[in-house]
C-alpha cells in the first residue's frame, strides 16, 4: 500500500452484494492451441472480454497518484473487486494509438465518506450524519500491450480480465508449454512457463512454509501429477522419471491408489486444469528393512504390498565409498576427523569380496556392520602397523578417537541398512525403472535418513551424468531441505544437492524442494530455484529477507492462508499469484485406498490383510 495514503474521491451508493463475472470454468488449452483459441472455444460459456453487461468494475482515481506499476480503482456500484482479481483498462495516446494494461488486485479498502473523526461511525449508522460507503482496489501492473509505460488517467474504466485479456494479463499467451499449477479464487487456471521448470530457461521449485498446516508435499506431489498427466511434456512423459523422499509417515506410499473420498466438487476442479483424475500410473515403493529381521522385510505399517525393502551390501558400501555419507551432519564438517573418513573410505575401497555381500579385509571376512567397525577400530589402533595409512600421518589420537566415536553411534542406526545376510544380488537396491519412486525413510534416524538420501542422490546424479543427456528429466522431492543442505556447514549431501541446483539444469535433474523455513537452507539452492512457492508462514519467517520476492500484503498473508492454498512465484510475472489446488486424487492414506487396490483398507476380506509371501527372501 503506497504511503500517500487517503483516497477522498469514490463512488457514492448502498452497499452491493459480490457479483460474479461468470469466467469460472475455462479448461486450460491444449497442447499446441494458442490462448486467444482457448478463449474463443469458451466464449458461449460467459468468456467475455468485459464484465457482464459491459459493465465497468470501477474507474482510476484522481485524488491519488497513478503510476505505471501502481494505481488505485474506486469500485463501481453493483460490482465488486477482490484480492488477485486480475483487471484490464486501455488508455489513448495523443496520437491516437491505444495502450492496453493489465493488472492484479493487491490490496482492497472500504471507508465512510464525509466522516473525519472514527467515532462518526455511530452517528452515521444512525442516521444522524450523511455519509456514503466508498470501496477502493490498489492494482500493481503486470503486463502493458504495446510496452509504453505510461500512467492510467484519472476516470478510465477498468474491467475485469477474462478469456484473451486474462491469459495476456498472465501472460499466459506467451507460454508455450504451459503447466496447470493451481486454480485461482474464482475457479480460473493457473499457469506456469514449463520453460522455467524443466531446464529450457529455468529450473528447480522451492516451497517454503509452516509443517502439518502449508502442505508443501501434497503440493509437490500434485505438481509431478501435473507434469506427468497435463500432456505438457509430450512423448517426452513416458520417460520421465521422478524420484520421492518419503519423510514423514506414511502419506506417500499410495500414490499408485486412487482416493474413493475425492468428491465431485473437487473432480470438477481437476477437469478446470485439464487433469485427469486418477492416480499415479508407474509407482515403486522402496521402505528399509525392519530392525533385527533376518529376511529383511520392508518396515512399513499400512501398506502390505508392492513393498521391496532396500539396503547396500558390506562390499557396496566398501568399493563406492559410502562412509562419508554416515557423517553427513554440517557440523562435522568442521572437525579435523573429516580427513580420517576420507583415509578409512580409501582403505576400505579396497577390501575383497566374500561373497552374499560380504568382504574380506587383510584375510577376516566381515559379514556385518558391527565387524566392519570393529574392524576399523583395530586398524586405527595406534599400535597397529597400518595405522598411519588409515589413520593418515600427522593425525592425533585425539581425531581419532572422535572419529570412532561417532562410527560406533552410528551402529545402532544403519547396521540393518548395511549388511551381508541376504543371498541374491541387484534386488535390494532402489530402482528407477517406474515412473515415480518412493524412497520411504519416516522410520529412520536422522542420521540414517542421511545417510539413505545422500548415497540414492548421489547415484541418481551419476546415473543422470552418465547418460550425457538431459533428456528425459528425473525430478527429486525432498523434503526438509534445511536439514539435509543448512545454511551453515558443509556435507556431502549438501554438496550433491548443491550440484544439482546449479549444474542439474543442464543435466535434466530438476530439484522440488521444501522447508518449513528458507531462512535456514542453503542461499544457492534457494536462489537457483527459478520457482517459489509459499504456503503458510510464521510471522517472523515471513519477514526474513529470503521472502523479498513477496509484496508487503503477500507476506501477511502467507501468515492467514489456510491447508491448499499456496503463493507462487514466477520469473515472467511480477506480481506472486494465490493459487489453490484440488484435493489429491490419489489415496494418502490407507482408508483412502478402496479396498480391491489395498488389502490393508477397512472393508477388505481379512484373508487379503496379510501377503502370505511376506519375510520369505526376494
Amino acid at each position: 500500500m503506497p504511503s500517500q495514503g487517503v483516497v477522498t474521491v469514490l463512488w457514492m451508493g448502498d452497499e452491493v452484494d459480490a457479483v460474479r463475472d461468470g469466467t469460472s470454468g475455462s479448461p486450460v488449452r491444449g497442447a499446441g492451441e494458442s490462448a486467444h483459441e482457448a478463449a474463443a472455444g469458451t466464449a458461449g460459456e460467459g468468456h467475455v472480454e468485459t464484465v457482464p453487461g459491459g459493465a465497468v468494475a470501477g474507474l482510476v482515481i484522481g485524488t491519488d497518484d497513478a503510476t505505471p506499476l501502481e494505481y488505485w480503482v474506486a469500485v463501481a456500484p453493483g460490482s465488486i473487486l477482490q484480492l488477485d482479481d486480475v483487471v484490464a483498462l486501455d488508455r489513448t495516446l495523443p496520437d491516437g494509438s491505444k495502450v492496453a494494461m493489465y493488472g492484479v488486485v493487491i490490496q482492497v479498502r472500504a471507508r465512510h465518506e464525509g466522516a473525519r473523526f472514527d467515532s462518526d461511525v455511530f452517528l452515521i449508522a444512525d442516521g444522524v450524519m450523511p455519509a456514503e460507503v466508498s470501496e477502493a482496489a490498489l492494482v500493481q501492473a503486470t503486463r502493458f500491450e504495446p510496452e509504453v509505460f505510461v500512467p492510467p488517467l484519472p476516470g478510465e474504466a477498468v474491467r475485469k480480465a477474462a478469456g484473451v485479456e486474462r491469459d495476456r494479463a498472465l501472460f499466459a499467451d506467451t507460454m508455450r508449454r504451459p503447466l496447470p499449477a493451481g486454480l485461482s479464487r474464482d475457479d480460473e487456471p493457473v499457469l506456469v512457463n514449463l520453460e522455467f521448470v524443466d531446464g529450457t530457461r529455468g529450473a528447480h521449485v522451492n516451497i517454503s512454509g509452516i509443517s502439518g498446516v502449508a502442505t508443501k508435499t501434497t503440493y509437490a506431489t500434485f505438481l509431478v501429477y501435473s507434469l506427468f498427466n497435463s500432456g505438457v511434456l509430450g512423448a517426452e512423459a513416458m520417460n520421465t522419471k521422478a524420484l520421492v523422499f518419503n519423510v514423514k509417515g506414511e502419506d506417500l506410499l499410495f500414490l499408485d491408489h486412487p482416493n474413493v473420498e475425492l468428491t465431485d466438487h473437487e473432480r470438477d476442479r481437476y477437469r478446470r486444469l485439464g487433469l485427469p483424475v486418477g492416480a499415479f500410473g508407474s509407482v515403486a515403493v522402496f521402505a528399509p528393512p525392519r530392525r533385527g529381521d533376518n529376511n529383511a522385510t520392508p518396515d512399513v505399517a499400512s501398506r502390505t504390498f508392492g513393498v521391496t525393502s532396500f539396503y547396500w551390501t558390506l562390499h557396496e558400501f566398501c568399493a563406492h565409498e559410502l562412509l562419508p555419507f554416515l557423517f553427513a551432519d554440517a557440523e562435522d564438517d568442521r572437525a579435523q576427523y573429516t580427513l580420517v573418513i576420507h583415509n578409512v573410505a580409501a582403505q576400505l575401497k579396497h577390501a575383497a569380496p566374500a561373497g552374499e555381500g560380504a568382504v574380506s579385509i587383510d584375510g577376516a571376512t566381515v559379514r556385518t556392520f558391527s565387524q566392519l567397525v570393529d574392524v576399523i577400530q583395530a586398524k586405527l589402533d595406534p599400535d597397529d602397523a597400518d595405522y598411519d595409512r588409515w589413520a593418515g600421518r600427522a593425525i592425533g589420537q585425539g581425531t581419532v578417537n572422535a572419529f570412532i566415536r561417532r562410527l560406533h553411534g552410528a551402529v545402532r542406526h544403519v547396521e540393518h541398512l548395511v549388511r551381508a545376510d541376504q543371498p541374491g544380488s541387484g534386488f535390494h537396491q532402489v530402482g528407477f525403472d517406474s515412473q515415480v519412486t518412493v524412497v520411504d525413510l519416516h522410520n529412520l534416524n536422522d542420521r540414517a535418513k542421511r545417510f539413505v538420501v545422500g548415497v540414492v542422490l548421489r547415484r541418481a546424479f551419476e546415473r543422470k551424468e552418465r547418460s550425457g543427456q538431459a533428456r528425459p528429466l528425473q525430478f527429486v522431492v525432498l523434503d526438509e531441505l534445511n536439514k539435509y543442505a543448512p545454511r551453515d556447514g558443509s556435507s556431502p549431501i549438501k554438496e550433491i544437492l548443491l550440484d544439482v541446483a546449479e549444474r542439474g539444469r543442464s543435466l535434466g535433474i530438476i530439484l522440488i524442494g521444501a522447508q518449513q523455513t528458507a531462512s535456514e537452507v542453503e542461499r544457492r539452492i534457494v536462489a537457483n530455484s527459478s520457482i517459489r512457492v509459499v504456503g503458510r508462514l510464521d510471522a517472523a519467517e515471513a519477514g526474513r529477507g529470503e521472502y523479498g520476492f513477496l509484496p508487503a500484503v503477500q507476506r501477511q498473508r502467507a501468515t492467514l492462508i489456510k491447508p491448499g492454498t499456496m503463493i507462487l512465484s514466477q520469473p515472467e510475472l511480477p506480481v506472486p499469484l494465490v493459487v489453490q489446488f484440488p484435493f489429491p486424487a490419489w489415496a494418502t492414506r490407507a482408508s483412502e485406498a478402496s479396498a480391491l487396490d489395498n488389502p490393508a483398507a477397512p472393508g477388505a476380506g481379512a484373508e487379503a490383510t496379510r501377503d502370505p509371501f511376506a519375510g520369505f527372501p526376494s
